[in-house]
């Protein structure tokens, strides 16, 4: 399985506004150079992060984007779902047949990895790499 490069910038985006950002919004560009992207394509992630409440952007001369709520509840599995949306990973030829066993195991094991990636914080793995919050 395979997550987009747009999911890999969100979730370091994510974890650089949650351990360094405190309170004052971090301009796009220096999220951008940071990662070594262009502004404009970590532009539309972003966007993508504010419409799912993730983060909220601030206008004016020191404006830039800032996590929006309590940034100890952000998990992956909500990063990802903002960047991948929440289709299955798996489709199944046979979706319509309720007793096909090789659609039991594969959600079955989506179901697992979205449970670890939703206990799994960013502001956790902030912390366990000695990050400042």
């Amino acid at each position: 399985m395979k997550y987009s490069k747009a999911t890999n910038y969100a979730l370091h985006t994510m974890l650089y506004l949650i351990a360094v950002a405190v309170d004052r919004p971090v301009g796009v560009q220096q999220l951008a150079e940071k990662q070594g992207v262009s502004p404009t394509y970590l532009s539309k992630i972003l966007t993508k992060l504010v419409k799912a409440g993730l983060i909220e952007s601030a206008s004016g001369a020191n404006g830039g984007y800032r996590v929006k709520g309590r940034k100890e509840d952000i998990s992956f599995l909500d990063v990802i779902h903002a960047i991948e949306g929440t289709t299955s990973l798996f489709e199944c030829c046979e979706s319509e047949n309720p007793h096909c066993l090789i659609n039991h195991v594969m959600v079955a094991a989506e179901e697992d990895m979205e449970r670890h990636l939703k206990n799994a914080k960013l502001a956790d793995l902030a912390k366990q790499a000695g990050l400042s919050l």
